[in-house]
């Protein structure tokens, strides 16, 4: 096969991209994009698509930081990548929003678990929520048929390397604030936790209701007339101070409050503002356990 017949179907000739200062650089120098089980998801729908020959330079596009700039709304993603020409390439991609039903699924399924909606409020989503969501017909990553690429460079095929280049980076996104996945699909991060919350305190109003009634078989005291005897234990008590504990350990989910509440407005850079609270908030952990444990905590192995 003759290379003008091999550039025609799909190799491409290679173009050296006009170098960039400021553009937008992956984390990851190498191997796989997407730390969290959420972003590989969303790579995953990517490499279906094929074409590994853009793939590849799209990897070496967002590594170089080709990428100027990735605008994330409701929907849609918009996004400018610097190419081999002097004006730089618009990408466009859309993803297929899920319904006002849908959603609604999707939300009852999730506030079912109050772990889910706990991790949810501390910026992580537990591989069961995926599970959950389905269980209820309803699916959160989009499909190859959710997806509606455009690219203005010259080259036809779908996805091109600086779509490709964008897909990469938005997994490091996603990696950093799953709610984008939410977002894209229709749901802000405002109107889920909205949502959650209010199914939560429907359920936690149904169960005081029930404790309410079985609280009425019991004889109620007055406070006044237990003032005498109101720091006493009380024999007939189910529980005791014995019964009470309280453990010291690391956080489960690290800088938890500050993945909840996001980037900073206020900060000319957001990331670095976060990265040193996050530095700080490490420090103090570490301090608090070496006084509750001691000095040789890590020595002993505990």
């Amino acid at each position: 096969m003759s290379r003008k017949r091999r550039d025609y179907w799909g190799y491409f000739p290679k173009s050296k991209p006009i170098p960039v200062k400021n553009g937008i650089k992956a984390h990851t120098k190498r191997g796989q994009f997407g730390e969290h089980w959420w972003a590989q998801r969303w790579i995953e729908v990517l490499e279906s698509f094929g074409w590994d020959n853009r793939l590849r330079r799209g990897r070496t596009y967002a590594r170089k930081g080709q990428v100027l700039g990735i605008d994330i709304q409701l929907g849609r993603i918009n996004a400018r990548v610097q190419g081999s020409r002097r004006t730089p390439y618009s990408v466009r991609i859309k993803i297929m929003p899920l319904t006002d039903k849908q959603w609604e699924l999707a939300i009852d399924a999730i506030a079912q678990q109050a772990l889910f909606a706990a991790q949810l409020f501390s910026g992580e989503m537990p591989p069961e929520i995926e599970q959950a969501i389905r269980s209820a017909g309803v699916s959160l990553f989009p499909t190859s048929m959710d997806i509606d690429m455009q690219c203005s460079c010259p080259d036809w095929a779908v996805p091109c390397k600086h779509i490709a280049a964008v897909y990469y980076l938005l997994a490091e996104e996603f990696d950093r604030d799953p709610f984008l996945l939410f977002k894209l699909r229709g749901c802000t991060r405002e109107h889920l936790m909205t949502a959650l919350r209010a199914r939560r305190a429907a359920g936690a109003s149904d169960e005081d209701e029930n404790w309410a009634e079985e609280d009425l078989e019991e004889e109620i005291v007055p406070l006044e007339d237990s003032l005498a005897h109101f720091w006493e234990p009380q024999e007939d008590s189910e529980r005791s101070a014995e019964d009470f504990y309280v453990t010291i350990a690391p956080p489960s989910v690290e800088t938890a409050l500050l993945k909840r509440l996001g980037p900073p407005p206020f900060s000319r850079r957001p990331e670095a503002f976060v990265g040193v609270l996050a530095l700080a908030y490490a420090t103090v952990t570490e301090r608090a356990l070496k006084l509750a444990f001691g000095e040789d905590r890590e020595e002993n192995g505990e």
